[in-house]
């Protein structure tokens, strides 16, 4: 079987696990503890003003022709409105506002978590037993053990005080002037023009300011660390190991033993099948954002998908709940899939049955 075709094999069998994931949300939303009907309606609200609700909402329809409503919608995209959280807005226009505060996040944070945790990883694994690997060691300890809430805190009251521990550098007005919470601008960038040719519309024009990117980076890193700081510590330990279990292999000994220089040896066969065991690692971490971001955007008042579900769940707005799991769940899959994709192209060994 070609990579090609064992990738649309996966694709195909990913469609059941989008049912099924489905299925368990309406399962769990229709029959959980969120009212919609009374978030609406209010704690006066009579018996009469509940029955509208319901019958304009389709909450008095059989659960069976709710739950292929709520199917077709999902599977043809169509996600509905939000009924509490702001009545009459569709949720793709809700998506576009938080998804991007969302993903500048979780992009900042993947990115430390990679850049940080594993290089000090492969160098704690290339150096076993030494200081700069015990400290490695130690420092991936630390960053694994920290929950989220208790390094957010600590980290905005460093910041907060930033000239007594920083030998009098300020860290809101350091570079660019920021907030030590709040949104963090994402209109660095913007196309000011387009063409189209036929029914297809290309950019021409580009607004781009440097000075705004610098300042949205600033104020996104301290919660970047904050989210990344967990999984950055697993990518650290898991690299070292993978390391040396790697520099101890049979094929390592033999590309010794044909006498290949060692930096031929550590790019050529060590990383890349040190590489392997991380791929789940680094895949995984979207799992993590889409869970931890909650407790982090809300703590710095970056307001994202994360901090949405936790309103729309605990305020009863089914339709938002329902069409943002949607989302999870397809972000989830498609990440899975990549992972299998990346598996055949760093690991030619995996198999594609």
């Amino acid at each position: 079987m070609s990579r090609w075709r064992y990738f649309f094999r996966r694709l195909l069998l990913s469609v059941p696990v989008v049912l099924f994931g489905l299925t368990i949300t309406f399962v769990i939303v229709r029959m959980g503890p969120i009212d919609p009907v009374a978030a609406i309606v209010g704690p006066e609200g009579g018996g009469a003003s509940r029955g509208r609700i319901e019958e304009r909402l389709g909450l008095n329809e059989p659960l069976w022709q709710q739950y292929i409503n709520f199917m077709v919608d999902m599977l043809t995209f169509n996600l509905g409105q939000s009924w509490v959280i702001q009545p009459g807005r569709s949720v793709e226009s809700l998506l576009t506002t938080y998804a991007p505060r969302t993903l500048w996040l979780g992009f900042w944070s993947v990115l430390i978590a990679i850049f940080i945790g594993i290089p000090l990883g492969f160098y704690a694994g290339l150096n076993p037993n030494t200081k700069s690997d015990y400290l490695a060691s130690f420092g991936g300890i630390v960053w694994r053990a920290m929950p989220n809430f208790w390094l957010a805190i600590i980290i905005l009251a460093v910041l907060r005080q930033s000239e007594r521990f920083f030998f009098g550098l300020n860290w809101q007005s350091l570079g660019v002037s920021s907030n030590l919470i709040g949104q963090p601008p994402l209109d660095f960038i913007a196309f000011t023009d387009w063409m189209t040719i036929g029914i297809v519309s290309i950019p021409i024009g580009v607004y781009f300011s440097f000075e705004t990117l610098m300042a949205s980076i600033k104020q996104v890193l301290p919660a970047a660390i904050v989210l990344g700081s967990a999984a950055m510590g697993n990518e650290m330990r898991i690299g070292r190991t993978a390391v040396l279990e790697t520099i101890n292999s049979n094929y390592v000994e033999t590309a010794k033993a044909k006498g290949l220089r060692n930096r031929v040896i550590v790019w050529k066969h060590v990383f890349r099948n040190a590489l392997v065991p991380l791929v789940p690692i680094i895949t995984n971490e979207a799992f993590i954002l889409i869970g931890g971001s909650v407790i982090v955007e809300v703590i710095f008042g970056i307001n994202g998908l994360g901090y949405l579900f936790f309103q729309a769940a605990i305020q009863g707005d089914l339709p938002l709940v329902g069409s943002l799991m949607f989302v999870f769940i397809i972000l989830i899959v498609s990440i899975n899939i990549l992972q299998d994709f990346l598996y055949t192209v760093l690991d030619p060994r995996v198999g594609y049955e």
